[in-house]
C-alpha cells in the first residue's frame, strides 16, 4: 500500500498537469476562433473561384487549344504526389494520427501500383515519414504556424510545374477539414489534373480576352487556392481536436484527483484507525 506522502505527491503531480492541460485548452480556444474566421471568409472566394472556372471551361469547350491546357490534362496514375497537411504539434487527440493513417491507407490500398512521392507539410507527417522508405518531395514545416498565401503559393507552383513537365501523373491533396469544434473530416482532394466543378451559373459572361487565354490565368489561381484553403481548414480542424482533447484531458484529471483524494482519506483513516487500537492493545497488555 503506497504511503501518505505518495499519494500526496501524485495528487501534486496530476493537479499541475491540470493546470497545464486548462491552460492549453484556453490557448487553443483563442488561436480556433482567429483560425475559424480565416476559414469562413477563405470558403465563399474558393467557391466563387470554381463557379468562374466552371463558366471559363464551358467557354473555350469548343477551342482546342484551351482544352488542351496542360494542367487538365489526363494520365495514366503510375507517378503520384500526395500533399500530406499534419499538424506542427501533438496533444490534439488522434488528429495527426488519423491523417497520416490514411496517408498510408492512400498509398497501400487505394493506389498500391503507383509511384508516391510526398511533400509534407506540418512537422508531424515530416517526422513520421523520415523514418520510413519514402520517397520526399519537399518539406514544409512551420508554414501552419502562421498561414501565409505566399507559402501555398510556392507549394502549389512547384507541384504545377512538375506536373507540366510530367514528372508526376497527379497530385492529391489530404487534409482534415474543419466542421464543428467537435468534428473534422478526412478529404482527399485531387488538385491535378484540375477536375472541372460542375456547378455553372447561368449568365452569359462577355470575355475581354480570348476564354482560351484567362483559363490558362485561372487554372494556376485556383491550384493555389485549394492548397491555401487545405492549409486554413487544416489549422482550425487541429485547434478544435487539441481544445476537445485538452478539455477532456482537464475533466479525466479532476477525476483522478477526487479518486486519489478519497483514496488518500481511507489509508489515513485506516492508518489512525491502526495507531488507536495499537494503543488501547498497548494500555490493556500494561493493566
Amino acid at each position: 500500500m503506497p504511503s501518505l506522502i505518495d499519494i500526496r505527491r501524485r495528487i501534486r503531480s496530476v493537479k499541475n498537469t491540470q493546470q497545464i492541460t486548462k491552460a492549453m485548452k484556453m490557448v487553443s480556444a483563442a488561436k480556433l476562433r482567429r483560425a475559424q474566421e480565416r476559414v469562413i471568409s477563405a470558403r465563399p472566394y474558393a467557391s466563387l473561384l470554381r463557379q468562374m472556372l466552371a463558366n471559363v471551361v464551358a467557354a473555350v469547350q469548343s477551342d482546342e487549344e484551351g482544352v488542351s491546357n496542360p494542367l487538365l490534362m489526363v494520365r495514366p496514375e503510375k507517378r503520384i504526389e500526395l500533399l500530406l497537411i499534419t499538424g506542427e504539434k501533438g496533444l490534439a487527440g488522434a488528429f495527426n494520427a488519423n491523417v497520416i493513417k490514411a496517408s498510408v491507407r492512400f498509398a497501400r490500398e487505394e493506389h498500391p501500383d503507383a509511384a508516391i512521392s510526398y511533400a509534407l507539410i506540418g512537422r508531424k507527417g515530416r517526422d513520421y515519414y523520415r523514418k520510413r522508405d519514402v520517397t520526399i518531395s519537399g518539406e514544409h514545416v512551420g508554414v501552419l504556424a502562421n498561414v501565409k498565401f505566399a507559402d501555398a503559393v510556392t507549394i502549389a507552383q512547384n507541384v504545377s510545374e512538375r506536373f507540366r513537365k510530367e514528372e508526376i501523373d497527379a497530385v492529391y491533396l489530404l487534409n482534415n477539414e474543419f466542421k464543428s469544434v467537435m468534428a473534422q473530416k478526412l478529404t482527399v482532394t485531387r488538385v491535378l489534373p484540375i477536375e472541372i466543378p460542375a456547378e455553372r451559373a447561368d449568365i452569359d459572361y462577355i470575355f475581354e480576352q480570348p476564354p482560351a487565354e484567362l483559363l490558362a490565368a485561372m487554372l494556376p489561381k485556383y491550384v493555389e487556392s485549394e492548397v491555401y484553403r487545405a492549409m486554413l481548414e487544416s489549422v482550425a480542424a487541429e485547434h478544435a481536436a487539441r481544445m476537445t482533447a485538452m478539455d477532456a484531458a482537464t475533466s479525466n484529471a479532476a477525476d483522478m484527483i477526487d479518486r486519489l483524494t478519497l483514496y488518500m482519506n481511507r489509508v489515513r483513516q485506516a492508518s489512525i484507525t491502526k495507531e488507536i487500537i495499537e494503543v488501547v492493545s498497548g494500555a490493556a497488555a500494561a493493566g
